[in-house]
Formats: structure tokens, sequence, C-alpha cells
């Protein structure tokens, strides 16, 4: 799609490592550039670009942006491991990718680094990684796609796999406790030791099920799948059966029209509910490629497609000479203050913006998946 290509060259041309056009929460804030997993996502989406074109120019500027942030040392600027956020591990993927690619050191170096906060995180009495030091005991959705993948091919490519059943173990745990068996969804949260005010006191659970949580979710699934070793092959099934019982359930809840999911999404018939760009952007993205990767049957292709083409057709527009990609939730989470409760009010007061890196890489890794299949269609 030549409005596509148009689109990410936009966004590139706009952008840099001090202020990439794509990070609204940084600019909405005034806040100096740092080492963060918005600019992780599509800067990890414009690398799949390039392995899949080879146009230089895509790991040009992915290696510039990254560069920009680590240190000859392997240290990372803006970056503390004893943090202990996962958020800020999601990045780290680039560097499998990158130090392959450009044989910089300092690369090799980074992942030591940020697998230094993971040898540290704290965990639940479960074992599952706290999702950061200031949230306790709180194991969100989002986190497993923030850490799984890299936690995976970390110990694969330099650790003998020895961490490789832990990373499986905390996915398993996450079935168990935050699976709803009536209805296949997952809740975005839990609370291990019952004590925030957002969580259900006997199960610990946040009380609805957030769109894009399930889709890093699913994406967690996926692309850690993407990384297990042969070794793994029983571990894999397990994960395989978790994430096509997952997509079995989303699927009732995809919108006729537009193949899209709404933002809380159970709840598609009540206002001011709507039909949320990233989370239906990333089940696009993961449908497709597990597809191609053998974990779904080929009949399932058509829903990820599907969702794709109806967000570029309802969310991506020109105005001014200037494409623009609508609908993206900004950000939600569950606080510790009463102002992210949690609540279906709550998910519905987060602002809606426009060109935002939640929405941005997901939509370019599913363009990448429709190319590909495109291509093995042609053959």
């Amino acid at each position: 799609m030549e409005i596509l290509d148009r689109y990410i060259d936009q966004l590139l041309e706009q952008s840099t490592p001090e202020a990439p056009i794509w990070n609204i929460e940084k600019i909405r804030a005034g806040a100096k550039p740092s080492w963060n997993y918005m600019d992780g996502c599509v800067i990890k989406a414009v690398l799949e670009l390039y392995l899949m074109k080879k146009d230089p120019k895509y790991l040009e500027f992915a290696d510039h942006f990254i560069d920009y942030f680590v240190q000859e040392d392997g240290s990372i600027l803006s970056y503390d491991p004893k943090e202990y956020n996962l958020d800020n591990v999601n990045a780290g993927k680039t560097l499998f990718d990158l130090y392959s690619l450009t044989h910089k050191e300092k690369y090799r170096k980074a992942m030591d680094t940020i697998y230094s906060q993971l040898q540290g995180q704290p965990r639940t009495s479960t074992g599952n990684f706290w999702h950061k030091k200031i949230y306790p005991n709180q194991v969100w959705l989002d986190g497993l796609y923030m850490a799984q993948p890299f936690y995976m091919q970390y110990e694969v490519t330099y650790n003998d796999c020895e961490g490789c059943r832990d990373s499986y173990q905390q996915f398993m745990q996450v079935e168990r406790l935050m699976k709803d068996l009536r209805n296949g969804l997952y809740y975005h949260a839990y609370d291990d030791s019952r004590q925030m005010f957002w969580c259900d006191k006997v199960t610990g659970l946040s009380e609805n099920f957030w769109l894009r949580a399930l889709g890093w979710f699913a994406m967690a699934l996926i692309d850690t799948m993407d990384v297990m070793p042969d070794s793994l092959a029983a571990e894999k099934s397990d994960l395989g059966k978790i994430y096509k019982e997952l997509i079995d359930a989303m699927l009732p809840y995809q919108d006729e029209e537009t193949g899209m999911w709404y933002q809380v999404v159970n709840r598609g018939g009540i206002r001011p509910n709507y039909l949320e760009t990233s989370g239906s952007a990333i089940f696009a993205y993961a449908i497709m490629k597990s597809v191609r990767l053998g974990f779904l049957d080929e009949r399932y292709f058509q829903y990820g497609r599907k969702a794709f083409d109806g967000i570029c057709r309802t969310q991506l527009s020109e105005k001014d000479g200037e494409l623009q990609l609508d609908g993206i939730c900004l950000v939600a989470g569950l606080g510790n203050t009463e102002m992210r409760e949690g609540t279906f009010e709550y998910y519905m007061r987060e602002p809606v913006v426009k060109n935002e890196a939640k929405g941005v890489a997901p939509l370019i890794l599913a363009y990448i998946e429709t190319l590909l299949a495109d291509q093995k269609t042609a053959r």
C-alpha cells in the first residue's frame, strides 16, 4: 500500500532520537528524550521493515536512534536497571538485530545491562515479575510483552536456555490467574497481595478487559514462541494452545463492519465505548504472523487482514498533505491513585490521539505481514 509507505516515511522524516514525533506522551509532558517502550515499539517495527524490504534507510534510522542512547560501555542514557520497570526492557529487543547487523560491541553490552534488571526484578509469590518496583506484587498483561520476548531471546542466545522455562512458567501462571473461564478473555492486571483499591479482594483481579492489554499479551505469546528453541517443543505447544484459545475468545467480539475491536472488548454496545486502533492493529499483526509461523490455521488470516484493512480505511487519513492515524488510546493503567481505578468509565476518559507509537508500530508490523502474505501468494 503506497499510502502506508508514505506514512512511514513521513514519520521517520519528522523524527529524531531527541524528538520522535510518535511519542505523544513525552511531547505532552515536555519531557527530555529517554529510553522507553514506545520508541522501542516503533524502532523494532522499523527494523522488521528493513529485514523485509532491505532498504538501507530503515536500518540507518534504527541504528542512529538506538546508538544515541547506548554508550560504549553498554550503559543506556536515562535507563537505570534498578528502577525495575518492565516497560524499560522492551526497547532492548532492538539490540539483537542491531548487534547482528552492525556488529557494534556496545549493543551486545547493552543487552547484558538490560538482562541485569531481569536478574534482580522482584517477583510475586507465583514467580512472576512485578510490573514495576513502584507497583509491588502486581502483574499486568502489558508486562508480558515488555519483558518476555527479550528474556526468552537472551536466554536462548547467550545463556544456554537456563531461564527459558522460567519465562514459560510466567505465561502459564498468567493463564491460571488472569483468564476469565466464562469468556476466555484476560483481565488487565492482578495484585498478588490483594491490597490495591482497584482489585477484587478475593481474586486479586482488576475489573475490565482492556483491548490493548489483551493485545500486548497476544504479541507476547507469538513473539516469545517465535524465538523459543526446538528443545522446548512441549512448552511451545502449551503456549500455542493458550494463544489459540485467546484468539478464539477475541473473534466473537470483532466488529463486523470494520474488523476492529472495542476499547473495552466485551462492552461494545455501551456508549461511549469506541473501536480502538492500537489494540486492533496488534491483533491484526499477531493473527497474521501466527498464521505465517504455523501457530494458527490459514483460515484465521482473514480476521487479521480484515482488522488491518478496516484500520486503514477508517483511521488512516490525509489532511493538508499530512497523513495521520487516528483512534489511538494514549495510555491506560492501574495506578496508585484513584484516578486510574480500572472501571469502564476510566478506560473511556483516557485521551484518544493521533500518530502515537502504540498505534503506529503494530500497524507497521501488520503491514509487513500483509506484504509477506502477498509475496507468498505471488510465488
